[in-house]
């Protein structure tokens, strides 16, 4: 069971704060179960015998009884609470390691939305689970024994009513909880559908507006929270009918108590401080019950979360390190394509095939090709982001298998084709790749970048605030960012993918040009849609299909490479030269 294991293997830490957890609640639910005992002896030989000296001292003992109680539960649930945080700390902790091990493929799989949830929302419900159990796990079963005992040895005579609704109150609740298990599995499945359509709704907002597709949008929301909404009331119907019917339990015994305790105090056979502690152990067996119940009850949810939660840290990544890693390059800065080619699992074709090619530092190799050809795949494949699925990719003379991964994306500059920045300041995200950089290096990156004047330009410099994903500078300015970031980290190999797209002409031939001093002894893979952006390349890759169909530079494959040509002519005019 995943909830088990879960509960297993991140609470052997906390072994003996747990421990001391469970005396704690054993010696308050024990000083509370005195009670009861010690008012039927105040009762009946001191109220009723009009006893002075019995009622005090009593009454002092009883006062003295509830503080300890009192105290050893602020203990216990003291450090039963820091265990449950610390247990949900961990979980979070351990799925979060996993998933920035995973590669493109596995975060595919799950979806962002789903994964987020299962960091959060799941991993709270197996944490308020553990609060619960580290608080009632001693303390019901316990009161449940414990309290039959002393309510039998009070008056036996009552006990066949005991002996009754308690597992009729048992029986209730269980059939409830039953019936809770798929409605959360449902409810789970629910809430990762609404994220995924908030995701889209809220990162797509412009689109939507620019297609005035808000009550599609809308509709499809309102789709997805009604669905949820189903869902979330089934399950808090079926845990909400849980308290009416035990505490219609509670009644019904206290009356049925109360009736015929009143014929036995009639007869002699108890006494009224014996029916008083009897109908108190009564209610505390039945209360533990019900907080049993309610424990039972949170486990179909938090079962549900453990399997969601499981599955993310037993999926292992596609991308594993290397058992002995080698961690030096023997040639720095080459890249090598050998043969390679990449199939995306159940997919019919190969997104890449045979492809061969080699990046020498000091070089820029382009790549250039059709919508789907394959390109970004290929400075994906250079990064190990995902590996090939045949062939060889080599970085620094090394296969990237066989590399220390710390090492291979050390030594690469990766400008993604969605330029991404994170919250924080300027400084904060050009200091990614290397977090000691002089503010007088950041600079220099930001004027090869052609990102110096803007920045210049915002109220605080290098330490102007960014947004998450960097939604308060514009898309060029954005990919300016990224590109400064990444000749901050000075790498031996640059991947720029498709990171002149949201430039003008002009800006980005300033850009290309103050590249070359800095990439000189770098090797440099360009992926790119404008002719105007490779055509200087050392050695152009034209992909169709995934396949090589050209290779060589600007002018020869003007002239031998037909799907080339045509890119030019379109690009051009009809012009291929």
């Amino acid at each position: 069971m995943s909830l088990r294991r879960l509960l297993k293997s991140h609470l052997a830490p906390h072994r003996r704060a747990i421990v001391l957890v469970l005396i704690l609640q054993a010696g308050q639910t024990t000083t509370g179960l005195l009670l009861p005992g010690l008012n039927a002896t105040l009762i009946d030989d001191g109220v009723l015998l009009g006893d002075q000296s019995v009622i005090w001292r009593m009454g002092g003992i009883m006062l003295l009884v509830s503080f300890i109680q009192v105290v050893l539960l602020t203990v216990a649930v003291w450090y039963g609470s820091e265990v449950a945080m610390a247990f949900g700390r961990d979980i979070r902790r351990d799925v979060f390691d996993q998933v920035t091990r995973y590669s493109t493929r596995e975060i595919g799989r799950f979806g962002t939305p789903s994964l987020i949830t299962r960091i959060t929302n799941d991993t709270h419900q197996i944490q308020t689970l553990t609060a619960l159990f580290t608080i009632m796990m001693i303390t019901a079963p316990l009161t449940m024994i414990a309290g039959t005992v002393l309510a039998i040895r009070e008056d036996a005579g009552l006990s066949v009513l005991l002996f009754v609704v308690v597992p009729l109150e048992i029986v209730v609740t269980g059939a409830i909880i039953a019936a809770m298990s798929p409605a959360f599995q449902q409810m789970q499945e629910r809430i990762d559908r609404i994220n995924a359509v908030l995701r889209e709704q809220i990162t797509g907002v412009r689109v939507v507006r620019a297609f005035t597709r808000e009550p599609t949008e809308s509709a499809r929301f309102a789709e997805a929270n009604h669905r949820l909404t189903e869902s979330s009331l089934r399950a808090a119907r079926l845990m909400a009918a849980v308290f009416p019917a035990v505490t219609l339990l509670v009644n019904l015994s206290s009356v049925a108590l109360l009736w015929i305790g009143a014929d036995r105090i009639e007869d002699g056979s108890t006494q009224i401080g014996s029916l008083v502690a009897y109908l108190t152990y009564l209610l505390q067996i039945l209360l533990a019950v019900t907080m049993a119940a309610f424990m039972v009850s949170m486990i179909p949810r938090a079962a549900v979360a453990a399997e969601r939660i499981v599955e993310v840290l037993d999926t292992e990544s596609s991308v594993e390190p290397p058992s002995t890693p080698i961690r030096d390059f023997t040639r720095p800065g080459m890249v090598e394509f050998q043969e390679v080619g990449f199939r995306y699992p159940g997919a019919e074709h190969p997104v890449l095939e045979g492809v061969s090619f080699t990046a020498v530092p000091g070089q820029t190799t382009a790549i250039i090709g059709s919508t789907g050809a394959g390109k970004t795949t290929l400075l994906t494949l250079a990064a190990r982001l995902a590996d090939a699925s045949s062939g060889r990719v080599s970085v620094g003379g090394i296969d990237v298998r066989r590399l220390d991964q710390a090492l291979l994306w050390g030594a690469i500059g990766y400008v993604p084709q969605r330029a991404y920045l994170f919250s924080g300041t300027v400084a904060s995200n050009l200091r990614y790749g290397r977090p000691d950089a002089a503010d007088d290096e950041l600079w220099e990156a930001l004027e090869i970048a052609q990102a110096s004047g803007f920045v210049q330009s915002m109220p605080d410099g290098l330490s102007s605030r960014i947004a998450q994903g960097g939604t308060n500078v514009s898309g060029g300015q954005r990919q300016r960012l990224s590109i400064a970031r990444a000749l901050v980290a000075q790498p031996a190999v640059y991947l720029f993918d498709d990171s002149f797209s949201a430039l003008d002409l002009a800006t980005e031939a300033r850009l290309r040009e103050a590249l070359e001093p800095r990439t000189r002894d770098a090797a440099v893979l360009v992926v790119a849609q404008r002719i105007s952006t490779i055509e200087t390349a050392d050695q152009i890759i034209v992909l169709e299909g995934g396949i090589v169909v050209g290779q060589g530079r600007h002018d020869e494959l003007v002239d031998t490479c037909p799907t080339y040509a045509e890119i030019v002519s379109s690009q051009r005019g009809g012009e291929t030269a």
